[in-house]
């Protein structure tokens, strides 16, 4: 016979209190099974986050979920004269039943939903108004009841609490709870509320309970739990200021000792095993629930699906006949009615064509839908899937119960128009995002508890830094302290980096905060809060399920993916360009077999090209030299960690250098197209279907199982496949070699569908840039406007299509980069610190009538609205020389034109017209400052601060000659030079970017970026002389740089071994003269001034003679005469005399 137990925990905060409850939910059932504790409750503060993974976890082990929640109350209504000094206070609702679950749902999503204008709680009556089917406990000491009496308002307890008897009739407990301090006592509050609470409980004839409000496993937990609190409320752990804190009470206690601690009140504890045998409710897992598309959804469904089949036929070349078409066709209907599933495809193809018929646009498939013919039919993808032969049964199958999931890339810009189209069709209440949990993993828990310990940040950081990643993801705190001495020794060096370990190994993996899934969307049959509750995220007007996406699926929901695919949109916008010059281009039927873009791909001038513009893809790509669309797809199948040994075979046999190797003569026909190797998921699916004997469901099966390596599942499986290959007449011997080979690669294999799908989305790419390269680069620097690294590996394409790219101008250049006699322009909005939109104001003033000067574009502009800010980039960026070319000039200028713009524009609004003109016309002009222009290298440095990155020159641009005589090389040179091996040689460049590293061992290195005339390039950088050089490799820096140079796996590497300021470079170098050209007698002096000014500052060894070459109509000819004396010849005094006006060119001699 079962004992009785004695005490249920009804108050338990599991890791979905986030950063406050520190139970993961796996545990719980555990600490139940050793507690003998038979049921237990969760409740979260204000939320359901675990309700059906805790119901379905603890019940698998044997123990009764209750499923609760501690929920905030607001008594600021009606009570204002006693509630305004309480934080917070929180009443503890338990689920008795459905009724009681479903009001749960609706109180919880209220929480999120209905808490407007900072409001922060539930009224009590709303509460009350959904109290049916649960039990309420007061709260205890911090309950609103607990919260009146230790405010001295004892009548208003009472009243209180008689509303919610009256509400809750038999389900009221009042809460009681003891947490012993140090000394023995219990918390003040505590002790000075439970003779009241206890008194009222007896007035009212109420039941007691007794609670421990666990939020910890143990004690042993306290001091790294009191660490996570501050972590969530922003407080520190030894500071001297009220803060919120626990005690050591607050674990997860045996039943004994609940006993033991509540001996005079032996009721309450008895009441806590009632409580637990009136809730009688678990949350279950539901089939898929969605909303109802049509009445007769089959019909509906075979109706669309046979139009759209029949219009597909009429637009494409069929790959077999249409009887094979259709035949395929009604095979996926039987299984997608058999499933259940009619509504779901419709659903999707329902917003897919509404997104198309808007031109949104939407990309050809993704994922293993690509495989469906149905599909296909609907428009929900654009791959015909006979064409490249992929599989139904990948996606859906009948042997293998799962819910459909359509992965569907939308235009970046515009997915969330077809997420509102969703939601007007379903309602709103009936659509939701989805939550979804950050973890507090290792670097993240060290960051995040050494904050609150008050550790340097720069200590924090490194030890941070000294945790490995495995992939993606750092290791652990244990495994690291294992495996990396210097964060061992570190710990046992100091004793609060130990304490700060200790306590981030006891809180890592728990969860930190709630977001929402990027892309996730469900849509109800009803409102969502009747089946999961909601979560509102503050950054977010759509609410979201507090089920994440696992979860939220066993509720019954299903998932629908809107993803924003920014390729999309640069294919759009590429073709909107075209527009413009009367090219309407139909990028979903553009040629496969286009020679110029498999030209493209095989000489690998693939920037900016989707899936294939990383080094290692065009090392691929030069090696394959692909020639048709399934050259693509299988490189994309193939170029991640694993597959990417094969690419050698691939291309090898594909060109001819190895041949094709034959594994049977029953499954050869299946690896053709990839060069006899087993590249695809959908091969293996194939042969052992045809070598087999499987079905092709049977066959996803067993790809599945090798692909997990579910060991027990593959033993039975090889007899299996050994019978079925037997029958075909195939040996034991080959057909156990064959499984082995479908064992390696199943685990290899990539999804074809979605391959194939993202090819066809690289190929639109590859053959827009090599056939309307302007356009495509336009549309390219578009979609990454603000994302200055970007733009400048794209400027550098750009230079090398042959394409000018010309500087902002504000009166040719767009908000956005346009094409212009295929030219492209800078965008005003793509310079730093400046918005599109503001922008746009401008060009929008602007039309079709061009600023004349400066004072015409403040008349016209409100610069004021401008701002100050983006004035300065504009100008700094040379956007105004068009209007006057002196930069430093308007820079200097601008609060004056600010002014004046402000003073037209007021007096336009007032309608105030002078006699003499159009408002505003009559006020005078300000005075602009007289100053002589920033010299060349200013520009250049003003320009890269709008920009980003040097665009109408470079600083190394006046340093060409005497790098020259120097033989350091430029970066265009680099490959020529180690084409036959490695070589040692010298490179300049401005530094852009330095990125440190520390190795295994502790010993610092460096990635550097750096620029010159001719390209963008990387070097790496060790400890030793990345020590002595780091002063010179400060962003902006001009440096030569010796390296050993050489190819590796297709790819460039340079290693430092030497840097040195270019200045101090170029000093040894041979002393050469200047050729300074001038056309107008007028400069003469200022040559002279910049001249004298260069031999007095400038202390320089490198000097020579100064030629000067007049040339002006009332001279004979070109006159040479050659100035007195040796001057400084350096590059800046080069750029100085070329700054002046009059100076035609200045040459070295």
């Amino acid at each position: 016979m079962k004992k009785e137990p004695k005490f249920i925990h009804l108050r338990l905060h599991s890791e979905y209190s986030l950063l406050e409850g520190a139970i993961p939910v796996k545990q719980i059932g555990r600490f139940c099974k050793n507690t003998r504790m038979p049921a237990v409750a969760v409740t979260d503060t204000n939320n359901m986050f675990a309700a059906l993974e805790f119901s379905t976890l603890v019940s698998a082990e044997g123990v009764q979920p209750i499923i609760g929640c501690q929920i905030e109350v607001n008594l600021q209504s009606g009570q204002s004269d006693v509630m305004q000094s309480f934080e917070k206070n929180y009443l503890v609702l338990l689920v008795q039943n459905d009724v009681g679950y479903n009001n749960l749902l609706k109180l919880n999503s209220l929480f999120y939903l209905g808490n407007k204008d900072s409001q922060t709680g539930l009224s009590i009556d709303d509460i009350c108004s959904h109290n049916s089917g649960l039990i309420c406990l007061t709260g205890g000491a911090n309950g609103p009841i607990g919260q009146l009496i230790s405010d001295g308002h004892k009548a208003k307890a009472h009243a209180l609490l008689e509303q919610l008897e009256n509400h809750f009739p038999q389900r009221v407990y009042v809460e009681i709870q003891r947490h012993p301090i140090s000394d023995g006592h219990n918390l003040d509050i505590e002790i000075f509320t439970e003779k009241t609470l206890v008194e009222l409980a007896y007035e009212l004839e109420l039941p007691l309970v007794a609670t421990n409000d666990v939020y910890f496993p143990s004690r042993e937990m306290f001091e790294a739990h009191d660490a996570l609190i501050c972590i969530g409320d922003g407080t520190y752990v030894d500071q001297k200021e009220e803060r919120r804190r626990f005690t050591t009470e607050h674990y997860f206690k045996t039943q004994e000792e609940m006993v033991a601690l509540f001996a005079d009140l032996p009721e309450a504890i008895k009441n806590t095993v009632e409580i637990a045998k009136r809730c009688s409710f678990k949350v279950n897992v539901r089939e898929p629930i969605l909303p109802k598309f049509a009445d007769n959804e089959v019909e509906v469904l075979r109706l669309q699906a046979a139009e759209g089949l029949n219009e597909r036929l009429s637009k494409i070349e069929p790959v077999t006949s249409e009887e094979e078409y259709k035949k395929r066709l009604d095979f996926e209907l039987k299984i997608i009615e058999e499933m259940g599933f009619p509504g779901y495809f419709l659903i999707v193809a329902d917003f897919i064509k509404w997104a198309k018929s808007r031109g949104i646009p939407v990309g050809p498939g993704r994922g293993s839908g690509a495989g469906s013919l149905v599909a296909y039919s609907l428009t929900i993808t654009d791959l015909d899937p006979l064409r490249y032969s992929l599989l139904f049964e990948r996606f859906l199958n009948p042997e293998r119960v799962s819910i459909p999931d359509f992965d569907i890339d939308f235009c970046m810009d515009r997915r969330e128009e077809v997420i509102q189209y969703v939601q007007e069709k379903y309602g709103n209440d009936k659509v939701g995002q989805i939550i979804t949990f950050g973890a507090l993993l290792s670097k993240m828990a060290i960051r995040d508890i050494g904050r609150v310990l008050q550790m340097p940040y720069g200590q924090v950081d490194r030890l941070s830094k000294l945790i490995p990643l495995e992939g993606v993801r750092p290791v652990s705190i244990k495994k690291a302290l294992a495996d990396e001495p210097k964060l061992k020794e570190e710990a046992n060096s100091e004793e609060v980096v130990g304490r700060m370990l200790t306590y981030a190994q006891q809180v890592e993996g728990l969860l930190r905060n709630a977001a929402t899934h990027a892309a996730g969307i469900v849509i109800g049959d009803r409102p969502l809060d009747e089946l999961v509750p909601l979560y509102q995220d503050p950054r977010s007007e759509m609410p979201a399920t507090q089920f994440n996406m696992k979860w939220v699926e066993q509720a019954g929901l299903v998932k629908f993916d809107f993803l924003g695919l920014k390729t999309l949109t640069v294919v759009q916008n590429a073709v909107d360009l075209l527009k413009l010059r009367n090219l309407d281009i139909d990028i979903g039927n553009i040629p496969l077999n286009d020679k110029a873009t498999y030209d493209l791909y095989s000489s690998a001038k693939t920037v900016a090209v989707f899936q294939v513009e990383s080094a290692g893809m065009m090392d691929a790509l030069r090696r394959m030299k692909p020639t048709c669309i399934e050259d693509i797809v299988a490189l994309v199948a193939l170029y991640r960690p694993g597959p990417m040994e094969n690419i050698p075979a691939y291309c090898e046999v594909k060109n001819g250098q190895r041949s094709l190797q034959s594994i049977h003569p029953l499954i050869d026909h299946i690896l053709e197209e990839t060069q006899g190797i087993i590249v695809y998921q959908e091969q293996v699916m194939q042969i052992a279907q045809l070598m087999g004997g499987y079905s092709l469901g049977g066959a996803d099966l067993l790809r599945r199982a090798m692909g997990k390596k579910i060991k027990e599942a593959m033993d039975a499986e090889r007899p299996k496949f050994e019978t079925g290959a037997a029958k075909k007449g195939v040996d034991k011997q080959k057909a156990k070699e064959v499984f082995d080979l479908l064992e390696k690669f199943a685990n290899y294999g990539f999804n074809k569908s979605h391959a194939a799908a993202y090819a066809v989305v690289s190929y639109q790419t590859a053959w827009l840039k090599a056939n309307y390269p302007v356009e495509f680069m336009a549309a390219v620097m578009n979609c990454d406007i603000h994302l200055t690294e970007k733009l400048n590996v794209y400027k550098q394409e750009v230079e090398r299509l042959g394409i000018q790219l010309f500087a902002p101008c504000i009166n040719k250049s767009a908000s956005t980069f346009s094409v212009f006699e295929q030219n492209i322009y800078y965008a005003l909005g793509g310079l730093k610190n400046i918005g599109v939109e503001a922008m746009e104001m401008i060009t929008k003033t602007r039309g079709n009538d061009l600023f004349i000067n400066i004072f015409d574009f403040a008349r016209r502009v409100n610069l004021k609205r401008v701002g100050r800010r983006p004035l300065e980039m504009l100008t700094r960026a040379g956007a105004f020389d068009v209007l006057d070319s002196n930069r430093q000039k308007i820079f200097n200028s601008i609060d004056a034109l600010i002014n004046y713009s402000t003073a037209v524009n007021d007096e336009k609004s007032s309608s105030q017209v002078s006699l003499f003109g159009d408002s505003g016309e009559d006020l005078p002009e300000p005075r602009l400052s007289k100053i002589d222009d920033w010299l060349p290298m200013e520009k250049l440095s003003h320009e890269h601060m709008a920009v980003g990155f040097y665009l109408s020159g470079h600083p190394l641009d006046d340093y060409k000659s005497s790098l020259k005589r120097n033989n350091i090389i430029n970066f265009s040179e680099v490959e020529a030079k180690v084409k036959n091996g490695a070589s040692i040689i010298k490179i300049a460049g401005s530094v852009t970017a330095r990125q440190e590293r520390k190795s295994a061992r502790g010993n610092r290195y460096a990635f550097v970026q750096l620029s010159d005339p001719t390209g963008i390039y990387e070097v790496t950088m060790f400890s030793d002389v990345l020590e002595i050089s780091r002063s010179n490799l400060e962003p902006g820096d001009n440096v030569v740089l010796t390296v050993d140079a050489n190819i590796e796996g297709g790819q460039l590497k340079m290693l430092a071994r030497s840097v040195q300021l270019v200045d101090k470079a170029i000093l040894s170098g041979t002393s050469a003269g200047l050729c300074v050209y001038v056309n107008e007698p007028n400069v003469l002096p200022s040559v002279a001034s910049v001249l004298e000014r260069a031999k007095k500052a400038v202390n320089s060894k490198s000097i020579g003679p100064i030629r000067l070459y007049l040339m002006h109509p009332s001279l004979p000819g070109e006159v040479e005469m050659e100035l007195k004396g040796k001057f400084p010849v350096t590059p800046e005094i080069k750029g100085a005399l070329k700054s002046l006006g009059g100076v035609v060119e200045v040459e070295d001699f």
